[in-house]
């Protein structure tokens, strides 16, 4: 029978390999989080350079930098005030974007944790998203006429009319001597039909908040160390151009999670596979020798 007890070693060999598998997630990233009340210098000073490569290529690019723009902070569940004239219950795309957020994604620094997420709950989606004043599409049944010509991915990724083919595009966000990198996931601040300067070389056309050209999360102010209206540069990047870093961690529109979840997904088959072969073996084996052995005795 030693054949046999070969098989089932083999067997506790890969159910061992498929706890492990089961049991890995994302090392967590916990660079010290800015708090919003220093200054920006003070702020980049502080946070540790734990990402690298972090810059984008800065040689040729179909996406050329947008320099010099006044970013303010948004966040999901924000209410309406004077400077946010639209609430943030929902996004451009999503009619109940707080609750596929998975909460209120508070600005106040004291309660955020260290990987960039509220300290009260696991976000959902990625807490690394920013908004930029273009819709591309009018309503759920409409795209934008000038949007086919003007977006430079829009035949790889248009699937009908209305579905945006922006909604989750990755920007990468350089302050100083960091970069962050976002998917873009709301329109604003303040226009949303600003096509010449999302996808062409004008500057932005907002004139409120100091002519502010974007919106970040709390959690792209935290990594970057922004204060408010603090001018930064932005371009939009590939997928293969995104570096490891916190923006990589969290969500379920987020492609890296889920590629994560397909990966041990398909190794979780590849052994569930193995296994139903090794019992298949077994039960052979016991039928070839299992009763001769019990009739000899």
């Amino acid at each position: 029978m030693d054949w046999i007890k070969t098989t089932w070693t083999m067997a506790a060999g890969l159910v061992t390999a498929a706890g492990t598998v089961f049991a890995q997630t994302p090392a967590p990233v916990s660079p010290t989080a800015a708090l919003s009340g220093l200054s920006g210098a003070r702020q980049q000073a502080s946070l540790p350079r734990v990402f690298a490569p972090t810059m984008p290529r800065t040689t040729y690019s179909r996406y050329p930098w947008k320099t010099e723009i006044a970013a303010t902070v948004f966040w999901i569940g924000e209410e309406s005030s004077a400077n946010n004239p639209t609430p943030n219950n929902k996004s451009s795309w999503d009619m109940n974007w707080v609750q596929s957020y998975g909460g209120f994604d508070t600005p106040d620094a004291t309660k955020r944790a260290v990987n960039y997420t509220p300290l009260n709950f696991i976000p959902k989606q990625n807490p690394f998203y920013l908004a930029l004043p273009y819709n591309d599409v009018i309503d759920s049944s409409t795209t934008k006429a000038e949007a086919r010509s003007r977006i430079p991915w829009f035949n790889q990724r248009f699937t009908r009319p209305g579905k945006s083919v922006v909604e989750g595009q990755w920007v990468a966000i350089q302050f100083g001597n960091r970069v962050c990198y976002a998917q873009w996931e709301d329109c604003g601040p303040f226009v949303t039909d600003d096509v010449e300067y999302v996808f062409g070389n004008a500057r932005p056309k907002n004139t409120q908040n100091h002519g502010a050209g974007i919106d970040v999360s709390p959690a792209v102010r935290d990594y970057l160390g922004l204060a408010m209206n603090t001018k930064v540069n932005w371009r939009f990047v590939d997928y293969s151009e995104i570096p490891d870093g916190p923006w990589r961690t969290f969500g379920s529109n987020n492609p890296f999670v889920r590629a994560r979840a397909n990966s041990v997904n398909n190794e979780r088959n590849a052994i569930a596979s193995r296994l139903e072969e090794l019992r298949r073996m077994r039960d052979e084996a016991f039928q070839k020798t299992g009763n001769s052995q019990y009739q000899n005795r």
